[in-house]
């Protein structure tokens, strides 16, 4: 997460190095916190590398944890599934879910 966040933020594509990432990250993500979630899918769709498995994994997984997410970290990975065109339905359940539990 965080190699990916740097490299993107350098403005910095690196295509091979984003699609070892992602082939790394995809069995590691129960080992993922908000952040990582958040940062991961930020640089790859910052960077516009495709990596349809990974952000449909991302998906999976923040949506099972979606209690442990901030403001800023849903507006991460909103962004993110938006620029990369992931509709990420299971995300947005979770979400809609937690919103009514707090009302």
């Amino acid at each position: 997460a965080n190699t990916a966040w740097a490299f993107a933020t350098a403005d910095v594509p690196a295509t091979e190095l984003f699609e070892a990432i992602a082939a790394e990250a995809q069995p590691r993500l129960r080992e993922f916190n908000e952040q990582d979630f958040a940062n991961t899918a930020w640089a790859f769709a910052t960077v516009d590398v495709p990596a349809p498995q990974l952000f449909e994994a991302i998906e999976r997984a923040a949506a099972k944890r979606i209690d442990e997410f901030e403001k800023a970290g849903v507006a991460a990975m909103t962004w993110a599934f938006k620029t990369t065109g992931c509709e990420a339905p299971r995300f947005y359940e979770a979400l809609r879910h937690r919103k009514a539990g707090r009302r």
